[in-house]
């Protein structure tokens, strides 16, 4: 395993603490992390539900469709790749974590399957964009397992990173039905509780520091390229490829205002820091108020 200068804080049990340097291999759990909660869910999708789902938008709505086709086999891989170091782990609430992390996910890939259903009935064609994904995870099961729990780190950061500050800080689940909206209420929830767990096993193992930077840069381009494939091949079936209100709208969304792209970038670059950790951006009271509306 190659390692690098970690970052290390105390156990899991004083949350808040600042992290040292050290110059051992091997990191104990990061102190910011805590432990999520795995809830069952069982989200009930009727048929009066628009096809177009979020704000009226075909792009908007095939963004979020598109994302969740890749759901179930990319938690399945972050799962694994969380799971293989498992055994290597020794802190007791860090332990607890894992298994709290990989339940989690395990009931995101449940829900998401059974979304991803749902509309496959509808005639949205998801079960291409599942298809592709398997082949993307199949290709990154090929990398050393370091470098896959690097890559599941740095998708966690991305997930986090749409749920703070999109999905649960936003006017988004207004503009959705009830239960489109609780689904990635409860899933964007979820994303940031865990946010760190992958992270902690990361530096527990001794994972080097170049390769988790040059994974992020990987994701960088591989996330946003192959989502954007995936949203044109959807709107291209949905005949809306041209519909340059839709697309103006998303873009102007995205880009101008309130422009979520612009407002994500200061959280993305904290990545790359030397110094970096999940909780460094806390978003406690955010997730408090998002689980009483949606969760109660």
């Amino acid at each position: 395993m190659a390692t690098a200068t970690m970052t290390q804080a105390p156990d899991y049990a004083a949350p808040g603490a600042n992290d040292a340097t050290h110059d051992e291999p091997k990191a104990s759990a990061a102190a910011n992390s805590r432990i999520p909660t795995v809830r069952k869910m069982d989200f009930d999708f009727q048929s009066d539900v628009p096809r177009y789902w979020w704000d009226n938008n075909p792009v908007k709505t095939m963004l979020l469709a598109a994302l969740s086709a890749t759901f179930p086999a990319g938690e399945r891989f972050f799962i694994d790749s969380v799971r293989h170091f498992q055994h290597e782990v020794t802190d007791p609430e860090l332990k607890k974590a894992i298994r709290a992390f990989i339940g989690q996910e395990a009931h995101h890939s449940r829900e998401h399957a059974a979304l991803n259903g749902f509309l496959q009935e509808r005639g949205v064609g998801l079960d291409r964009l599942a298809k592709d994904t398997e082949r993307v995870m199949d290709a990154l099961r090929k990398l050393s397992p370091e470098r896959q729990l690097a890559h599941t780190v740095a998708v966690e950061h991305f997930t986090a990173m749409l749920a703070e500050h999109v999905i649960l800080n936003d006017d988004l689940l207004d503009q959705m039905p009830e239960e489109m909206a609780r689904i990635w209420a409860w899933h964007g929830i979820e994303e940031s509780e865990h946010k760190a767990v992958a992270f902690d096993v990361y530096r527990t193992i001794g994972g080097s520091e170049w390769v988790r930077i040059s994974e992020m840069m990987v994701v960088s381009i591989l996330f946003p390229l192959v989502s954007t494939i995936h949203v044109a091949q959807l709107l291209a079936a949905e005949g809306q490829l041209t519909n340059m209100r839709a697309i103006g709208s998303t873009l102007k969304y995205m880009f101008a205002k309130p422009g979520v792209v612009r407002k994500l970038l200061p959280h993305y670059l904290s990545y790359y820091r030397p110094d970096f950790h999940p909780w460094d951006h806390d978003a406690t009271s955010l997730l408090e108020k998002a689980r009483k509306r949606w969760l109660s």
